[in-house]
């Protein structure tokens, strides 16, 4: 049987076709999805290119399509919603077969059943420069409103949800997204602010600070450290896809105790800028995380 457009639909019908997800009026299959919903909803949204963020030819279709996914639902967790539904868009390269496609919807499932995520929809292209996976994700609120990166104050304790550094190692692929941390740290942390680690601490706890008008004192010898990394790396790798989050004081006993997250260091006011303490003493926290780079000098 030729691998075509065509064969990639049956295959996705056949595996995502009837969604069970409340709200989820109609799935695949049509030239749009019907959603329901009574209450706001967040929308995320992300790309992944063979060679930035993965290498088919090394980790193969299903690790490529897991992480696809699992990196928008990071986003969600990081606003404290529950996933809904998502779209997928991929681009497939000349030689890719249905095995290939196959696997990537294996990945794509793995990722999605902890959540009983639908998939609703997409699209399929021929990518002339590698594997393309575009996705789109929903998440529908509990009992408190989405987490915004605005809130922190100052006095609020910055906490994490996890060790830092050193994901090119396998975590980048094999990662689970904290949606149910982020939750926990929304519905009973009462988070005031919160983000994804995707680019580093360095760079994300800037964001952090720059949206609520703060500043933040980190303490080197509480962030916790991916084994075989370094604290340099836990402050600049990126791809940790844990969740920085700022919390009220009285909250953040409980959610240390329930193993939620670590406390890593206090807001403070943004004339005192972005520091972390070390046996060194204090010193700046540079915004040094990853980047993407398109060139040119303008």
């Amino acid at each position: 049987m030729v691998f075509d457009e065509a064969r990639f639909h049956e295959l996705l019908i056949e595996r995502f076709g009837a969604p069970a997800s409340p709200g989820v009026e109609l799935g695949i299959g049509d030239d749009g999805a019907i959603l329901r919903s009574d209450e706001p909803f967040v929308i995320a949204k992300d790309a992944s290119f063979d060679g930035v963020d993965f290498v088919a030819s090394e980790c193969g279709a299903r690790a490529a399509g897991r992480k696809a996914l699992a990196k928008n639902l990071s986003d969600l967790a990081a606003m404290g919603v529950r996933p809904w539904c998502a779209l997928v868009t991929v681009g497939f390269p000349d030689g890719a077969t249905e095995v290939d496609a196959s696997a990537l919807l294996d990945g794509l499932a793995e990722a999605a059943g902890p959540f009983d995520l639908a998939i609703v929809g997409g699209d399929t292209k021929r990518s002339p420069t590698g594997l393309l996976l575009d996705v789109t994700v929903l998440g529908l609120p509990g009992v408190r409103p989405p987490v915004r990166r605005s809130g922190a104050r100052v006095g609020d304790i910055l906490v994490v949800t996890g060790p830092l550094g050193g994901s090119i190692g396998g975590h980048h692929l094999t990662f689970t997204p904290r949606v149910e941390a982020g939750l926990r740290l929304n519905e009973d942390g009462h988070a005031r602010a919160m983000i994804d680690l995707s680019d580093g601490l360095s760079s994300d706890l800037h964001r952090l600070c720059a949206a609520s008008g703060v500043g933040a004192s980190i303490d080197g010898a509480a962030v916790p450290v991916r084994a075989g990394a370094n604290l340099e790396g836990a402050l600049r790798d990126g791809e940790d896809y844990e969740l920085l989050c700022a919390l009220p004081p009285e909250s953040v006993a409980a959610m240390i105790d329930q193993r939620v997250a670590v406390r890593v260091g206090t807001v403070v006011a943004a004339a005192e800028g972005v520091t972390i303490t070390t046996g060194e003493g204090c010193r700046p926290i540079d915004d040094a995380g990853f980047r993407h780079r398109f060139g040119g000098a303008g």
